[in-house]
């Protein structure tokens, strides 16, 4: 079996999350140390782009499905979420990366971005999940809400249904939020829904939200005392040197160790 020392050594610097907001740099040594105390261990990865012309899609997914089984056997992972793009564009795409994902060694889930340009009715066929739906894990709710639409807009959720989807969650430790497309301009790909900040901050036992899109990014703004995460990108012809994949422990104590897997180049991200 591969060691999680052979993986934790390709991080780049990791992060401590507490649970009043604050985030500490950690060394992948500490990361290692904490990670004993993990109850809940997943990643988070987005824009696989396949299909997209001029690209080695085929690779980049094997790519990635080496990797997670890898990082699977030495660390068990509870699920993984593909959060957006996960095709491009191309609705003959979708099937074919199904196939790829369906080789994952672990339960995932899915969101759509705005290049996964499908009705939601096929992509709930496909994927045998709708565009909007929660699910719980250990006491802990995840929603997934798209972004996006069949012509490949750039959305805001849907508040009408993330509301009392939230209010359902009240009692529940933590509310982990997956959505593609970030809700504020802090790139230039992002768009503006003040609504859905506004709604976030209402509920405090929202841990964390999750954003794909922006392929350079890999970085975390924090919003109110919550975490808004970006993974960086496993396929795609743009974005950071590697492509990587984010991973999120949650310890005993309900905070949170995170940190980018990049599984083809060593580098020093920077602190935040």
């Amino acid at each position: 079996m591969i060691s999680r020392r052979k993986f934790i050594k390709d991080i780049s610097s990791a992060s401590l999350l507490l649970w009043g907001g604050s985030i500490l740099n950690i060394t992948s040594a500490e990361a290692e140390a904490l990670s004993k105390k993990s109850t809940l261990r997943f990643i988070v990865a987005s824009d696989g782009h396949y299909g997209q012309a001029g690209t080695e899609f085929d690779s980049f997914q094997e790519s990635l499905l080496k990797h997670t089984s890898g990082f699977h056997s030495a660390s068990p992972l509870d699920f993984c979420v593909m959060n957006g793009d996960i095709i491009h564009d191309g609705q003959e795409h979708l099937a074919p990366a199904k196939t790829f994902l369906d080789k994952l060694p672990v339960k995932y889930y899915v969101t759509k971005g705005n290049h996964d340009r499908v009705s939601d009715e096929h992509w709930k066929e496909v994927w045998g999940m709708p565009v909007n739906h929660d699910v719980v894990i250990n006491n802990n709710a995840l929603l997934f809400a798209t972004t996006s639409n069949e012509n490949g807009d750039y959305l805001s959720p849907d508040l009408a249904w993330m509301t009392p989807v939230l209010e359902k969650h009240t009692k529940r430790k933590n509310i982990f939020v997956f959505i593609h497309i970030p809700q504020a301009k802090w790139t230039k790909n992002g768009i503006e829904t003040p609504a859905f900040f506004e709604l976030i901050k209402k509920h405090k036992n929202v841990r964390a939200v999750f954003h794909g899109h922006e392929h350079d990014q890999d970085n975390v703004k924090m919003v109110d005392k919550v975490p808004f995460m970006f993974d960086s990108h496993v396929g795609g012809s743009w974005g950071t040197s590697y492509r990587g994949f984010r991973v999120v422990e949650l310890l005993k104590d309900n905070s949170i160790v995170t940190y980018i897997m990049n599984p083809t180049e060593k580098l020093n991200q920077a602190s935040f």
